[in-house]
């Protein structure tokens, strides 16, 4: 340690409260003001506290400043207070997070050097970004180095690690053969092992393999926890098998195990995503009747899936319901309650929403404008829909490519190819990328106007960006095509059709 005088100062002293504002301005992300707090303090010979620094070094990490976090851990070096294992896994995970594995290492050698003993978070950090870049074998190497082999607890992390690091890979003959040479030397699996291997088969899709390891808790006298059924329900929601993840969440409840906000929001989501809305609201119930109190994504997803089904009625009632428990609606709630209203054909009720978004301090974003703007195409209105993407430009909400899909459908319905044309130049020079959808506008609308000439322009010019579009605009180019005598482009686009499938 450098003998910079600063050892006798108050080490620690928090007793100004400065301390207290530095964690307030780490906390609001006013890293700037919060070092400046700092050094004020050290000139007035009063050194913030560990904790205090902690702050300091994750919102650094945090915003990327790794260099700054950095500097700060030597300094706290030379004049204290010392870092802890928590600051040094701070900075190790901001490193990790930008790929900057060896810097990483650097600060678990330097960890070490200064008498800090790695704990399970460290060595989760460190494996796991060796993991993402398929160094499992570095990853075992260094923890053998980390926990070496002394006791059955350092054997049992370091198998644990790894058996997550080879599912994640996908690896699930080197994750069992690891987990079979772990028992085979006596050691006792817990709860947290477990819960990886069967995570890791329920990731990779081995269902079964995954209730074998769950019989096995239980025949070792194990109970599985929570983290053990939300495992299994994921994975149960997201191949669609409902009746075996009611199945788990019925389980649960006769263990004794209760659903957390998690179970249920997987199934909800789950339902909700296959169209059973019905059944998603009876879930919506239980978690009600168990005191899990519904966060807005869960209210938004029965919204959006009601307002998917047509049925107006009850996304309004679950949107009034979703008040009343006391969660205020957001920007994806009124989207959802929007697409809700233009599905039902009631264009008014949803410009309505968006005012009604506005009025309580909500903007609409560019999915709200994109809905509003489909819909007044569809309806004819293109003026209005013009309208409202110069209002999108006006507060700084940028169009997308689907927004310009829209207006270019608009104008195609009311026979403005003039202006569609033009918009559909202006988004190519924009540099903004496009999909096949308006190329296939184009040139369905150009072929119903028997003019093929500028339908197979556009057709050249999306093969030539790597674009397919659906089988019935290629028909529909080639008849037009054939009908006016341009029988070599004809064949041309025969010859497209076939090498892609779409001609036997």
């Amino acid at each position: 340690m450098a003998g910079s005088g600063l050892w006798d100062c108050n080490q620690g002293n928090d007793i100004t409260g400065d301390a207290g504002i530095i964690r307030a301005l780490c906390m609001n992300g006013k890293f700037g003001a919060a070092l400046w707090l700092r050094n004020k303090m050290i000139h007035k010979c009063i050194i913030p506290n560990v904790l205090t620094h902690n702050y300091l070094v994750n919102v650094l990490c945090k915003v990327g400043n790794l260099e700054k976090a950095d500097w700060l851990i030597k300094e706290m070096l030379e004049i204290g207070p010392p870092p802890n294992c928590i600051t040094y896994n701070t900075l190790i995970g901001g490193y990790c997070r930008v790929g900057n594995i060896d810097k990483s290492l650097d600060l678990f050698k330097l960890m070490y050097s200064n008498g800090i003993s790695p704990n399970r978070v460290t060595c989760n950090i460190l494996v796991n970004a060796l993991c993402k870049k398929g160094l499992l074998d570095n990853a075992k190497k260094l923890l053998g180095e980390i926990l070496g082999e002394s006791d059955e607890t350092s054997n049992l992390m370091t198998s644990t690690i790894l058996i997550d690091g080879y599912c994640r890979q996908g690896d699930m003959i080197e994750a069992l053969e690891l987990w079979n040479n772990t028992s085979q030397k006596g050691i006792q699996m817990d709860v947290v092992a477990y819960n990886t291997l069967i995570h890791g088969l329920c990731l990779n899709w081995h269902m079964k393999l995954a209730y074998r390891y769950v019989c096995d808790m239980l025949k070792r006298g194990l109970l599985p926890d929570v983290f053990t059924y939300n495992t299994l329900i994921s994975a149960l929601c997201k191949e669609g098998s409902f009746d075996e993840a009611y199945d788990i969440y019925n389980m649960m409840s006769r263990m004794g195990v209760h659903p957390d906000h998690l179970s249920y929001k997987m199934i909800i989501e789950g339902l909700c995503i296959h169209g059973d809305v019905i059944k998603a609201n009876k879930f919506l119930i239980y978690m009600l009747e168990d005191s899990v109190k519904p966060e807005s994504i869960i209210w938004n997803v029965l919204i959006d899936g009601y307002g998917r089904s047509g049925d107006l009625t009850n996304a309004l009632l679950v949107r009034d319901q979703m008040i009343a428990f006391g969660v205020a609606p957001n920007i994806f709630t009124y989207n959802a309650l929007i697409h809700a209203q233009i599905k039902g054909g009631n264009i008014v009720d949803a410009q309505s929403l968006k005012q009604e978004m506005l009025s309580n301090g909500l903007f609409p974003d560019t999915i709200t404008y994109n809905l509003l703007i489909g819909a007044f195409c569809n309806f004819g209105h293109v003026r209005c829909a013009l309208q409202l993407h110069n209002e999108m430009l006006r507060r700084g909400c940028q169009p997308d490519f689907i927004t310009y899909t829209e207006l270019i459908r608009g104008h195609c319905m009311e026979g403005n190819m003039k202006e569609a044309a033009e918009l559909f130049n202006k988004v190519q020079k924009s540099g903004l990328v496009i999909d096949h959808v308006p190329f296939q506008i184009l040139i369905k609308k150009y072929c119903k106007l028997k003019e093929p000439e500028k339908a197979f322009q556009l057709y050249k010019e999306m093969v030539d960006k790597g674009h397919a579009s659906h089988c019935s605009t290629y028909y529909s180019l080639m008849l037009e095509l054939r009908r006016k005598g341009f029988i070599l482009e004809a064949i041309q686009l025969f010859k497209h059709m076939y090498s892609l499938g779409l001609m036997k």
